[in-house]
């Protein structure tokens, strides 16, 4: 297969695609398929073993043509294909891409492979937080019109697993993450509507700087034209600074001050400006005000983001995973401290450090909860020297470590009485001890719902 430009057809018919990362999310295995259909020759090379991607594996059962390489990358599968088609997650400056593109191979990803074939309108989003949940809340708006609506991205599936069913008049909503924006910026191209929530600290073990973080960002709309929309939050200075490089209509809505006490309750004010973003999507899209306020009012938040998930003998647990700033522990921590009133805020944290700035993070914590338990990671050793520097603690009493997700729940109860609030919101990734941040969520949910069975009412009430 020729080198191929962001303008050249794919025809996958008897070529040698090799696709780098299969993962445990499902975007691999929806990608694998799609190729797998169109007659590509498939090898899957990952660098986790077969017994870690088994599950992905089974998945791929009814593919028996797809070659795999496990537990290893080697350097001929990448200069002796047609077509590589990497995993977001894998680093640009990977030796092994480098060798594909010295030897004149071409490197894409589904996303690049989606925006050269799909026919509909691209409404992209993007932000360091806020971004599923505006997405997800675009997506919903626009379909009460019962348009044929799509949502994809960054959500644990392929684009590819859709992208045959769509036609012209159709309308995709696609969260993007810093990764996927920085592999789709060799495919030159950017969504039709871009939605950007925030831009704060984050993946700065990934993105050599901060401003190589916002250069990824930018690829949303560096590509637009002017009869293109970018929408921005409001309150944000680095965007606006952003914007200012677009050829685009630029719009910086604030949410509707009616809807401001919904937005309050269902979800907290920390996530005004992200529905403010929906909100004024849907207005463009001539969403009526009265169907806005009715998809509001029964929504309660996505899974996983600040979710109250029990309440055992009194006492309340959120799951907050998806958690992996530390500006996301601390909203977590003003939304529910005021809800626990005299009751303690138990908070189990930490994991791995994405070399941001814990100074903020640790300031809350020591006024706003009153017992941290502490999973391991390198986000943690920080953490914990940066607490035992300061001097004043207005609340915290007690710092426990746990080894594992049932160590953290066992003491976390400890001592609970009812009124007191457990909140899982480690404001750090979960890589070394949990597969992913929804396999960290998945674990407490289990321990909380095991702890139900066995254990009914605190200890502190026997």
């Amino acid at each position: 297969m020729k080198k191929t430009t962001p303008d050249t057809p794919i025809d996958f018919h008897g070529k040698r695609v090799l696709v780098m990362g299969l993962g445990l999310h499902g975007g691999g295995v929806g990608t694998v398929k799609f190729l797998v259909r169109h007659g590509a020759l498939v090898t899957v090379t990952d660098l986790r073993t077969r017994v870690v991607l088994q599950p992905s594996l089974t998945t791929l059962a009814s593919c028996p043509t797809v070659a795999y390489v496990l537990g290893e990358h080697r350097e001929k599968d990448f200069t002796d294909t047609d077509l590589i088609l990497k995993n977001p997650g894998v680093r640009p400056d990977s030796p092994y891409l480098a060798a594909a593109r010295a030897a004149g191979i071409s490197v894409t990803t589904d996303l690049g492979i989606f925006f050269r074939i799909c026919p509909a309108r691209i409404i992209g989003v993007t932000g360091t937080r806020g971004k599923s949940t505006t997405a997800w809340l675009i997506w919903k708006f626009l379909r009460t019109k019962k348009r044929r609506v799509y949502l994809g991205g960054n959500i644990r599936r392929s684009v590819l697993e859709f992208a045959e069913s769509l036609r012209r008049g159709d309308t995709v909503v696609l969260e993007l993450s810093s990764f996927q924006l920085e592999d789709l910026r060799s495919e030159r191209r950017s969504p039709h509507i871009a939605v950007m929530t925030n831009i704060l600290r984050d993946h700065l073990n990934w993105h050599p700087t901060m401003a190589a973080y916002q250069h990824a960002k930018e690829v949303i709309f560096a590509f637009q034209k002017k009869d293109d929309y970018l929408y921005i939050n409001p309150n944000d200075t680095a965007l606006r600074h952003m914007a200012e490089k677009t050829c685009a209509h630029v719009e910086a809505p604030a949410a509707p001050k009616k809807f401001l006490p919904l937005i309050d309750n269902r979800l907290g004010e920390h996530y005004r400006a992200a529905v403010g973003l929906a909100i004024a999507v849907a207005r463009h899209e001539r969403i009526p005000f009265g169907v806005i306020e009715r998809v509001l009012a029964s929504f309660r938040g996505l899974p996983a983001r600040q979710e109250i998930i029990a309440s055992i003998g009194g006492v309340s647990f959120v799951n907050d995973t998806t958690a992996t700033v530390p500006d996301a522990t601390i909203a977590a921590l003003r939304r529910f401290r005021p809800r626990a009133r005299e009751h303690a805020l138990v908070l189990i944290a930490g994991g791995q450090d994405k070399k941001l700035d814990f100074t903020e993070f640790v300031r809350v914590v020591a006024e706003y909860v009153d017992v941290l338990i502490l999973l391991p990671g390198t986000a943690t050793d920080s953490i914990r020297m940066m607490l035992a520097k300061k001097k004043d603690h207005t609340r915290l009493r007690e710092i426990h470590d746990a080894k594992t997700m049932t160590d953290a729940i066992d003491e976390a109860w400890r001592g609970r009485r009812a009124g007191d609030w457990i909140i899982l919101s480690p404001g750090a990734t979960s890589f070394g001890l949990f597969t992913n941040e929804f396999n960290r969520g998945d674990m407490f949910a289990e321990a909380v719902e095991k702890l139900k069975k066995t254990r009914r009412v605190p200890f502190a009430s026997l």
